[in-house]
């Protein structure tokens, strides 16, 4: 068994906590395990009528360029995921979903944080912006989702969350792969 034998907060800013844990293994020697502590966050997918799945590319500093992610965002203190993914996507993309369906749920990085992601399909999109946060510069792209499935298969998405949605969403969007003209 695990056992807990000290917990401190080494720091504490803006998104997250790093928490150290003095930890008693189950053959008795300790450990000292750094967690990052994550108020929980969602992903959202968004899908039009045209089967575009909406996008935004955006600077990461961590990776040293920008990405092509879903749009995505942390919760607010007493947000529920819901309020949270219909806030994001009209501040990240200038969307509106008239259905918005949970698709599923998981932790982003077990192996050092806290952070819970929930995922949901954003579909019937209409303009309705919100403002954005003042350190987020995105371009949004709309690209087909036949195209993002290659995209994905040729190694050109690289963010965790946006390839574990994509997994997530395929089922919901069979319909609008097959039936959508990916030149529109």
């Amino acid at each position: 068994m695990f056992e807990t034998l000290r917990s401190e907060i080494k720091y504490r800013g803006r998104a997250f906590s790093v928490r150290q844990d003095q930890v008693r293994m189950p053959h008795g020697g300790v450990a000292n395990l750094e967690t990052v502590e994550h108020a929980g966050a969602v992903t959202i997918f968004p899908i039009d009528a045209d089967g575009n799945v909406w996008f935004v590319r955006q600077y990461r500093h961590s990776t040293g360029g920008e990405l092509l992610e879903l749009p995505a965002g942390t919760l607010d203190d007493g947000e529920s995921p819901s309020a949270c993914a219909l806030r994001e996507i009209q501040e990240e993309i200038g969307m509106a979903a008239g259905n918005l369906q949970k698709i599923g749920e998981f932790f982003l990085a077990p192996g050092y944080s806290t952070e819970y992601m929930v995922v949901y399909l954003a579909t019937d999109l209409s303009p309705s912006s919100l403002p954005g946060d003042e350190d987020e510069f995105l371009h949004i792209e709309r690209i087909h989702i036949g195209q993002v499935i290659e995209m994905a298969r040729n190694d050109l998405l690289r963010d965790a969350k946006t390839l574990a949605a994509l997994t997530l969403a395929l089922p919901f969007c069979e319909s609008a792969w097959y039936n959508a003209d990916p030149s529109a």
